[in-house]
């Protein structure tokens, strides 16, 4: 399964044309598209009109959800955040760590247009959409 991170949707929600979200045009409707609490609540707080919320929503609430953030996934974040750490690699976000630890122990893969995945993909293994 793919997971859609915020970066995709808010440029996806505001018209912008990206690799990302070009390539979510391609697999909306084609691939088994995962969303969760963590990204739901940071896409949907971003919303100015009501509408524009109440679109958004529905177009979210087809997908496959699932919770995120548990005890495992919580303790497996707190883990790769001190691994990136020892590494040099300063992370700007614990949601990413959070997102990407979800995915990893899940085995999805992440479309994403932020860099700070990057490293968890590198020194993590995080698997990612091109």
């Amino acid at each position: 399964m793919i997971l859609v991170d915020t970066s995709v949707w808010i440029n996806y929600f505001n018209g912008r044309s990206t690799p990302a979200t070009d390539r979510l045009d391609l697999l909306l409707g084609e691939e088994l598209l995962l969303t969760g609490d963590i990204i739901l609540a940071e896409v949907l707080q971003g919303f100015r009109t009501e509408a524009d919320f109440h679109h958004a929503k529905r177009l979210l609430e087809r997908l496959e959800f699932r919770p995120m953030l548990g005890r495992e996934v919580a303790l497996q974040a707190a883990g790769n955040y001190r691994h990136l750490r020892k590494r040099g690699v300063t992370v700007r976000k614990t949601i990413d760590v959070m997102i990407a630890s979800f995915c990893l122990q899940n085995d999805h893969r992440l479309l994403h247009s932020d860099r700070d995945f990057d490293p968890m993909e590198k020194h993590l293994g995080l698997r990612v959409v091109s």
